[in-house]
């Protein structure tokens, strides 16, 4: 029997369009009235790389307000969670117009542009564009340095000009790009170690990626131990960073786009559409998308 302060939630696998692949994903409704510790401590009993509240918006230009939590803080986007949540909002009939919308989804970065395409008979797909231009940060650490990190040699490194750095469309991450999809295997970075690296760059998370052998496709992992995620199985954050940073270095304007296979060393295989916008030398925009499919639903018990 459901209680008055109990909350509904859902949860998704997102950037696959089977069940038991991707990335899950946790969202709650009715939350209004939970403090931020609160909404934390839920977060880390889903346990889960992120968990989604569903608020009302405080912008007039947002159908919905998004708080999203690792298990250990907030973040202020991610992209997971942005496009699993447009995908049930849309499927819960909480979005206007039919089987194709467009809103923005208010988070703490500001608001993010979705769109959202509805299938009988398909999985729901859903198309984020980061709020924020990208940007590169702080010099990464040196390779030899970093290889050790990753249980890699400092000649695992790099792809010709295609060199580690730190980019950011609103999260940073160290990007870390390897000579040959196989060497993905071999990534064994200890916990410890990472954390320490990544504290002293400025970034919390490591995106270690490949080009594969079929055009424009990517092969990637992500680290983020003091997120509390060992590993992740589809990073749509990193997805946009990674996006922007290649859209940056591009020698051509126009549209380029990518399909990023993300998981796969851990048995639940994502795909991450990307692609950016460059005008005039400059991204103009960047964007990933992907489907996701609901696994369950049920009560939050509320004290």
């Amino acid at each position: 029997m459901e209680r008055p302060h109990d909350l509904r939630f859902h949860t998704l696998d997102v950037f696959t369009e089977r069940l038991f692949g991707g990335n899950p994903l946790a969202v709650v409704f009715g939350g209004e009235r939970l403090n931020t510790a609160q909404m934390q401590t839920i977060a880390r009993e889903f346990n889960l790389s992120e968990t989604v509240f569903v608020l009302s918006p405080t912008r007039p230009d947002c159908l919905h307000r998004l708080r999203i939590f690792t298990p250990t803080q907030e973040m202020p986007f991610a992209g997971h969670p942005t496009v699993g949540t447009a995908c049930l909002l849309s499927e819960l009939r909480l979005v206007p117009g039919g089987a194709e919308a467009a809103f923005s989804l208010e988070e703490n970065i500001g608001a993010v542009p979705v769109c959202v395409r509805r299938a009988e008979g398909r999985a729901t797909y859903a198309e984020l564009t980061a709020a924020r231009p990208p940007a590169y940060g702080a010099p990464p650490p040196d390779n030899a340095r970093l290889a050790a990190a990753l249980g890699l040699t400092a000649a695992d490194l790099g792809r010709g000009a295609e060199q580690p750095r730190i980019a950011s469309c609103g999260v940073p991450f160290l990007l870390v790009p390897l000579r040959a999809p196989e060497l993905l295997a071999g990534v064994e970075p200890e916990a410890s170690t990472l954390r320490e690296l990544l504290q002293g760059v400025g970034a919390q998370e490591l995106y270690v990626y490949a080009h594969g052998y079929e055009p424009n496709e990517l092969r990637a992992r992500m680290f983020a131990p003091a997120l509390g995620i060992p590993e992740d199985p589809a990073t749509g954050a990193a997805a946009v960073a990674l996006a922007g940073a290649l859209g940056m270095e591009a020698q051509q304007d126009g549209t380029h786009e990518w399909l990023i296979h993300q998981g796969v060393e851990m048995g639940r295989p994502s795909q991450l559409h990307i692609a950016v916008d460059r005008s005039g030398g400059v991204v103009t925009a960047v964007r990933v998308g992907g489907y996701a499919v609901t696994v369950s639903e049920g009560i939050l018990r509320s004290a």
